[in-house]
Parts: structure tokens; sequence; C-alpha cells
């Protein structure tokens, strides 16, 4: 028996979904890739744009991840037709982009919601409240952590200017309206704290109100670390879902438990199938999985997207992964999506439409800042820095390496991948192409009009000779961690194999911390701007 009805949606968190840009179309690619994963599952995916890998498979069926590479702590939001979606996008601004779909497998990004650096954006929810949409933003932040609220009327924005609410203890809010019509956010660790009638303030102090499941004590994980509550309103029952076992470290620590109560004042019972989801072996296809939300599809089927590092791939971040729900008759619900290794039928099946965006970008259009690109720990007139238009991209020269510059950053969410571009140098200054992690972690290669500097491991090392002065064509190759780098002074006819590569699958939280990812991107450092031309990126099947 599965339960279809329409009465979800209080406190569901958000969800970012990205609308179709008028007058763009592209073909999805009828090619496909096929390959054993380290479970031995076979997976195949459809390529898409830049030849991406693209979750719908065209068949009535899609494969995970739906919204690959870094996309952690999913916040979704149903509204009506349309789904919406957002992620965590810590250091990265403009953050807290919004993406949009219609079917829970193909997404595309909208505008960014946050333009402000408020600081590291952790686990933000989206909801819908008196037809007002509501971001809640937790983050790390000097010289306090702290939650705020942003709202819009539309979701495309504007949105407002984030206001704290006063809660530096807490993560993960989730909103929910009680049966009495009281407002609510659920925070970490099983506490709540009443929200004013207008969602833009607090209405009380924070409570404890429900002590989460605790798995067997001998089970390798990172830590209790209750957090990440979504509240649902399905078939009269308030469901609490949580994630515990901490969210990296052991691929076997973090995982999904649920609660119920009739009332959303409690008492809350623990789920007789706790847990719900959890890897519970190193062979499987999905490491770490939790931050688990509900959300009704089209069909009236039930799903729930939740995030997992891919197996071997710590690089690429916790990845967007949907899981199809069963209602049973005792008024539970379980995940039957196995480990999700394989193929699953789409909700409600139906033809691929275009997912995802190109990450290829000639410069022809202002920079698209927010929906692809995004600085690291930018500065508040930021923005100011990139100008793009006639194939140019313009970017002036900050600090005197990429750990001081706040570079241009890309998501790529596939194993392998190349990128390449036209850089020309401003007098005196210099400028490359990265694989960033953050600003202590970091590879590439930049040069200025007389020398190579090579980035590693997030230091400057070796400055050999450069042979074709203040311009000349990059590429960088990341081959499952393996990366190349080759130059040309002629525009990309004649290739030259730079001679130092670099082994990059430690490049992740579980060595340096913070939750990221290793993205692709651009720098430039000294004085004046420099010029990048014919952007392209090529997902590789390996």
């Amino acid at each position: 028996m599965t339960i279809r009805r329409r009465d979800l949606l209080v406190g569901v968190a958000g969800a970012g979904m990205c609308a179709f840009s008028p007058g763009f179309t592209a073909p999805l690619a009828a090619r496909t890739h096929t390959k054993r994963s380290s479970g031995g599952s076979l997976q195949t995916y459809r390529r898409g744009f830049d030849n991406q890998r693209i979750p719908d498979l065209g068949n009535g069926t899609f494969l995970n991840p739906v919204v690959s590479g870094d996309r952690p702590d999913p916040a979704i939001l149903k509204d009506g037709a349309d789904y919406y979606m957002t992620f965590s996008t810590f250091d990265a601004y403009p953050g807290l982009t919004i993406w949009h779909s219609r079917d829970l497998v193909n997404w595309r990004p909208l505008e960014a919601a946050l333009t402000r650096n408020i600081g590291s954006v952790w686990a933000p929810s989206l909801h819908k409240d008196k037809g007002r949409y509501l971001l809640y933003i937790p983050v790390k932040a000097k010289p306090q952590n702290d939650i705020f609220v942003a709202w819009a009327d539309d979701i495309t924005g504007p949105w407002s200017d984030p206001i704290p609410l006063g809660l530096p203890s807490h993560i993960d809010p989730c909103h929910a309206v009680a049966e009495d019509g009281s407002r609510w956010l659920f925070l970490s660790g099983g506490d709540r704290v009443r929200l004013s009638d207008d969602n833009l303030s607090l209405a009380g102090a924070v409570e404890h109100v429900y002590d989460p499941w605790r798995y067997p004590s001998d089970w390798i994980v990172e830590g209790f670390s209750p957090e990440g509550p979504k509240i649902h309103h399905v078939g009269g029952w308030y469901y609490m879902i949580t994630a515990v076992g901490g969210t990296a470290g052991p691929p076997t620590g973090h995982m999904v438990i649920a609660a119920r109560s009739r009332s959303l004042h409690g008492p809350w019972e623990h789920h007789p199938g706790n847990p719900l989801v959890r890897t519970e072996s190193v062979d499987e296809a999905w490491w770490s999985r939790g931050h688990a939300s509900l959300v009704e599809a089209p069909d009236g089927s039930w799903w729930s997207l939740y995030h997992g590092y891919e197996n071997g791939y710590w690089t690429l971040g916790r990845q967007c992964l949907l899981d199809p729900v069963e209602f049973t008759p005792d008024g539970w619900f379980r995940m039957t999506g196995g480990d999700l290794s394989a193929p699953i039928a789409k909700p409600g099946g139906g033809a691929a439409v275009t997912h995802g965006m190109p990450l290829t970008d000639n410069f022809s259009a202002p920079l698209a800042l927010g929906s692809k690109w995004a600085f690291f720990k930018p500065d508040a007139d930021e923005a100011a820095r990139a100008t793009s238009g006639n194939g140019v991209l313009r970017l002036k020269g900050k600090g005197a390496a990429p750990s001081s510059g706040s570079p241009l950053l890309l998501t790529a969410g596939d194993r392998s991948y190349r990128f390449e571009c036209d850089i020309e140098l401003a007098p005196g200054g210099r400028a490359g192409l990265i694989l960033f992690y953050d600003d202590k972690l970091y590879c590439g290669l930049g040069f200025d009009a007389e020398r190579f500097v090579t980035h590693q491991y997030g230091r400057e090392r070796a400055r050999p000779a450069n042979p074709h002065g203040g311009r000349m064509r990059m590429r960088v190759t990341n081959r499952r961690h393996i990366v190349t780098y080759d130059t040309s002074g002629d525009g990309g006819k004649t290739w030259h194999r730079f001679d130092r590569g670099m082994e990059v699958s430690g490049y992740h939280h579980n060595v340096r911390g913070d939750f990221l990812m290793l993205r692709p991107g651009l720098y430039a450092a000294g004085p004046g701007e420099a010029k990048f031309r014919d952007f392209r990126f090529t997902a590789l099947e390996d």
C-alpha cells in the first residue's frame, strides 16, 4: 500500500532548480557510457553538455547522482508542479543557487539567492509559507556563527538581505508549522525554537524536544552528530528525518534515521527500521549517505533526496542522490533503492529533457556568477573584478597566488575531465588554471612573462622558463585523479606537455576538513587584469 496524499510540505527543506534559459535549447547526447562500479554493478550514463554525465537514461529510468559534483545537504521544496532545490555552498559566492525541476531527475540552475559574503554556508533550508519563499542559512563565521533568514516574493528573487536570528550554537535549520498554527525552526541536536508569525525572528528560547535513535556501539562511524532534521506532514503524521553518524570520515558512518508524532510538539517515537539508509561496505557505489528529505513526485509516488560520496571520489564532494520511498500500511516508510548503483524507474516515466548546464564559456555574455562561476571567499566588491563580453573575460589581479586571490571556480561532477583556456597577461601580472580545494590545498599551473609557476599541495614551487611569453593556451587534464598540464603558443595547434604532473586523490575533506570539493578554475594575480578567452570544458569517459 502506498500513501499518495498531497498534504505534505509542512517544513519541507529547501530545494533549488534551474529554469530554462529563454531561447536556449540543447539536445541530449544519444551516446551512453558503460563501466563497472567498484561494487561490480554496471553503470551506464547518458552524456549531455560538454559530454558531462547526466542521470536521465532516456528510457524511463535514471542513474544516480541526479545532481553531480559537490551538492551537499539538499534542501527540496515542492511548489505546485515545480520543484526547487538548493545546497550548501560554503565559501563559494554568489551562493545558494536555486535549481529547478519538473520531474525530480532533470535539474537546471536558476540564479544564486545569496550574493553578500556572510560566512561559510552550511546546510540551508528552503520553504514557502504564507506565499513567501524563505531561506534559512546557517553560517560559520567570525566573530560568531549564526543562522540567517532571507525571503523573496518570487523564487528567482530579488532576495532580501539576510537577517541574523541569533542562534550561534546550532546548524541545519528546518521550518515547520504545527497543528495549532505556530511556526518553528527545528535544529541540530534534537532542538527547536519558536518563530514569529512572519518567520523572520525568534519568538522564544531554544528547547530540547527529541533524543535521536542510537546505533550499536561497535559500528564504525565518525561520531554521533545528530543533525539535518527535516519535518514532513504526511497522512496525519509528522515525520522527523535526521542524520547521525557523522558526515564524512568512514564510509559507513553517515546514516538516515526517522521518528514520528501525531503532533509537532511530540512525543516522538523512533522508526522500528532505523537506520533507513546506511552504507554498510566500502564496496558500495555510494559512501556516507545521509541528510535526507521526503518529497512527493508528480505521479503521487514518494521519494527521498540526500547526499553521498561516490566510491573512491571524495574529491567530488557529496553528490545529490534520489531514492524511491514506499509507505507501509502501519504508517511508516522505507527507502527502496538499495545501494543506488543500478538504474531506477523515473517518477512517472516520461521522456528525457535538458539537464544541467554547459561549463564551457566563450565569454560572449556577462559572466554567469552564481549559476556557473563562483569566487572563493570573496570580498564585498569581488564581482567588480570580473568583466565578461565580446569573447573576453577580464579578471583583475588579486593577491600573489591562488591562496590569496579569490580564484574563480566551477563545480564539475565527472570523475575525469579536461579544461583549457587562452590566457593573456597584463604587464607584470600572473595567471593560470588550477584545481582548487581551498586556500591551503590546490594545484595547477601559472605563468608570468618569463617563467612558469607550479602550484603543488597549496604551495608555489618550481619556476621553469616560459617559452611562450605573455600569452598562451593552457590545458589541464584530470583523469581519475591523475593531473597533467599542456601548453601551447599557437592557439592549441601544437601542445607541449609540462613535465610536472600531480596525483590529487587526497585533495578532500578527510585530509583538509571543511566539506569542500576539488574544483577546476582560473586565477589572476599581481597588477593589471588578465584576459581569458575560449574556456572549454570536456568530460572524459573513463
